[in-house]
């Protein structure tokens, strides 16, 4: 951020308590039902395997990725990377995970529009996500000193890091429709079993969803902070 002032905390603290609560609640989440094992004793990397198969995807690869909640789909590379958790254990948590994960490589085998749409925003969030804050910066100071373009210079800059919020909301339906196909792939294909199963999966994937709810508050909440920000510098030039 550029300035610690009032105006930030109106704006971000919302957005800073939102996130909190949503990694509480997914931490929260996935600590119950991973202490909850599955009737059918399958481990999460027996489940992608299965799920592979049955959905004819060939040439995905499985690896291990160290830490915990770090499981991920790289589109790029074709790999499924699994935590050592899910991929060893036979939760209800894990499960969901892996499942979750399987679901973006299916978006990307059926080449998903969004998640197309989403891979493409990638290039032009790293370069605006750090050229925004400069120009930011650059505009102010040379408002601050006379320059009358310096405003211009500054909207420019709001303009580049817009491209996180929209990073940001093109993630939220993919994210969801991951979860939905995890869902209907582990009780379609009865790897979970039973209404306390299926009730486990759908909260861990509803508190993981939550997690993208709020990153997008953020982003916003943060986006509106500096076209506050540069409005004002605006109108006192007038």
């Amino acid at each position: 951020m550029l300035f610690w002032d009032l105006n930030y905390l109106f704006y971000m603290l919302p957005a800073f308590v939102l996130m909190l609560l949503a990694s509480w609640y997914v931490r929260s989440a996935y600590s119950r039902w991973s202490q909850v094992p599955v009737r059918s004793r399958i481990t999460g990397y027996e489940a992608v395997q299965r799920l592979l198969a049955r959905s004819g995807l060939y040439g995905i690869r499985l690896e291990g990725v160290a830490g915990e909640l770090t499981d991920h789909y790289d589109p790029q590379d074709k790999v499924l990377r699994l935590s050592r958790s899910v991929a060893e254990g036979a939760s209800v948590a894990g499960l969901a995970v892996a499942a979750h994960e399987l679901g973006h490589a299916l978006q990307d085998y059926e080449g998903y529009f969004p998640l197309r749409f989403r891979s493409a925003l990638v290039p032009m969030v790293n370069i605006g996500s750090n050229l925004g804050w400069i120009l930011i910066m650059v505009g102010l100071f040379l408002a601050a000193s006379g320059a009358a373009f310096g405003v211009q210079v500054a909207w420019l800059g709001v303009l580049a890091f817009a491209g996180g919020a929209v990073f940001a909301l093109a993630t939220l339906p993919v994210e969801l429709d991951a979860s939905r196909r995890a869902m209907a792939l582990l009780t379609q294909t009865g790897l979970i079993q039973t209404e306390e199963e299926q009730r486990g999966v759908r909260q861990v994937l509803n508190a993981a969803a939550l997690t993208y709810v709020a990153g997008l508050a953020t982003a916003l909440l943060q986006l509106l902070y500096y076209v506050s920000l540069v409005s004002g510098l605006g109108r006192r030039d007038e």
